[in-house]
């Protein structure tokens, strides 16, 4: 199995005088980096390639651990499509992962890559109310579609065969994972007016995108928190740090 890892994403400010880097990825959590974190957990899942996207400090500090480094890009947009284009495809899923999951382990991984099927473009939502059950008293975390309040994953199933067909949506796609609204402007319309009246709702969109980007596409309900925490921000950080 492949993967890949965007771990492009700088600091500043109070995020980066708490963790003590201005590059993300490299922020430590009880001991690890949050990228030597994701690492590990691709490994015992068993994933064979891993690919990280980042700059001198990240080769530096991965360099020997992964099969291949991406110089960063200079912005996310670029980076995404790097990203995708690490492993060429050999009829094989590609597993594409944010750098900022402070509690990701192996179980959780694990237990959503089994509800994927192997032809599906799939990504994890946390119903908000594990989430809160798992991380009391976290930062607000969350988006509204339709009534149901759900909290997106940071992991992305892409099956074979559609990574050429996914591209030319692929940043719009990354950027509306916390944005429905902009995924309703891509989706066109109607969907833009179900938003406006707050009856927009997640199949929707997977339906949507179905239809535009020609690949089966699946939200994975109820997955596990620990896939749904990211640490975008200094107060998020902070509560990494703090809480188990």
């Amino acid at each position: 199995m492949k993967a890949v890892i965007t771990a492009g994403g700088t600091i500043d400010g109070l995020y980066a005088q708490l963790a003590g880097t201005r590059v993300k990825a490299l922020a430590k959590v009880r001991g690890a980096t949050m990228l030597d974190r994701t690492i590990s957990v691709l490994r015992e899942n068993g994933v064979d390639r891993i690919a990280i996207v980042g700059n001198a400090d990240v080769r530096t500090s991965v360099d020997g651990t992964v099969e291949k480094i991406i110089d960063d890009a200079g912005t996310g947009a670029k980076n995404v499509l790097g990203a995708l284009d690490a492993w060429p495809d050999d009829g094989g899923p590609l597993l594409f992962l944010t750098c900022d999951m402070p509690y990701i382990t192996v179980a959780p991984l694990r237990e959503f890559l089994a509800q994927v099927p192997s032809d599906t473009l799939a990504m994890p939502l946390t119903e908000i109310a594990d989430f809160a059950a798992r991380f009391p008293g976290a930062p607000p975390f969350g988006i509204t579609l339709d009534g149901e309040c759900v909290v997106n994953g940071g992991v992305f199933h892409i099956p074979a065969g559609a990574t050429a067909r996914i591209r030319s949506f692929a940043t719009a796609l990354f950027d509306a994972r916390k944005a429905p609204w902009r995924m309703a402007t891509i989706a066109g319309p109607m969907l833009l007016l179900k938003f406006a009246l707050k009856r927009l709702s997640i199949g929707d969109l997977e339906a949507r995108a179905r239809k535009v980007l020609g690949v089966k596409v699946a939200a994975i309900r109820n997955a596990a928190p620990e896939l749904a925490f990211d640490a975008d921000t200094a107060d998020e950080y902070r509560y990494a740090v703090d809480h188990e």
